[in-house]
């Protein structure tokens, strides 16, 4: 049984799959250096998942898998997870190019189909932790981490719906958004996303067992490119955090 949220992140993401991968596919190429986010920054700078060779590793939204197939390259041992259909027929495409070969699993995010204690490691780059209820993905994170397993999720900032100015549709520097209450952010013509304060994140890791390691904001390297330009702009992202590297434990 699909939430609300999830069968309209579904709709969209089959139907958007084709172009998505078309339009980022030289940033989401499995070829280039791991990097994190909308400006790529690179794993080897934020060190946000380390050494995972011979890990069990869970990727929570996996779209194309591109993360996963880098991460069986350095010895890993991953399983891609995604809600859409689309995403994962571009999963395979993807294997096959690379010629690796790991598990792929249509499934919620916020009902994981494995059992407890299944993974070294639950981590996504987006994914799941922003198209899902947090009030789900972190239990079932917890759930299915090993004692001593690792959660590492990159996902935007409250901040930038914050400061978004809808009435004039562009990132700004002023608060346009109350702090409090809202955690569900839905307008209407596209994703619906989930994104919370800190605080809460950190009261949500709290209550399921899981120790916080490290907040890692990221920022773009000067003179950084992408092909996400309707994120927010260079010189926003340069002095404000506009994503977030979440690394948590379980004892």
């Amino acid at each position: 049984m699909l939430s609300e949220h999830e069968r309209r992140n579904r709709e969209f993401w089959d139907a958007d799959a084709d172009g998505y991968q078309a339009a980022h596919a030289a940033q989401l190429d499995p070829d280039a250096p791991m990097g994190w986010g909308v400006w790529h920054v690179l794993e080897t700078e934020v060190a946000a998942l380390g050494d995972v060779r011979g890990q069990a590793v869970l990727e929570l939204g996996c779209g194309a898998a591109q993360w996963s197939i880098q991460l069986a390259a350095v010895g890993a041992r991953p399983f891609g997870l995604d809600l859409s259909v689309a995403q994962l027929g571009h999963a395979r495409t993807e294997m096959q190019r690379a010629g690796r070969s790991l598990p792929l699993v249509l499934a919620s995010g916020e009902q994981v189909p494995f059992r407890d204690g299944s993974f070294d490691v639950v981590f996504c780059d987006h994914g799941a932790m922003s198209f899902c209820d947090p009030e789900d993905t972190v239990p079932e994170a917890a759930r299915l981490l090993r004692s001593g397993g690792r959660l590492v999720f990159n996902a935007t900032t409250a901040l930038v719906y914050w400061t978004y100015n809808r009435r004039r549709d562009r990132q700004s520097r002023k608060l346009h958004e109350p702090m409090f209450g809202r955690r569900r952010w839905d307008f209407g013509d596209g994703t619906v996303d989930y994104a919370i304060p800190n605080g809460e994140w950190i009261r949500l890791f709290r209550r399921h067992g899981l120790v916080v390691d490290d907040l890692i904001e990221l920022r773009p390297f000067k003179g950084a490119t992408t092909t996400y330009p309707d994120f927010v702009p260079y010189r926003w992202a340069r002095h404000w955090p506009a994503e977030q590297i979440w690394c948590a434990h379980k004892p």
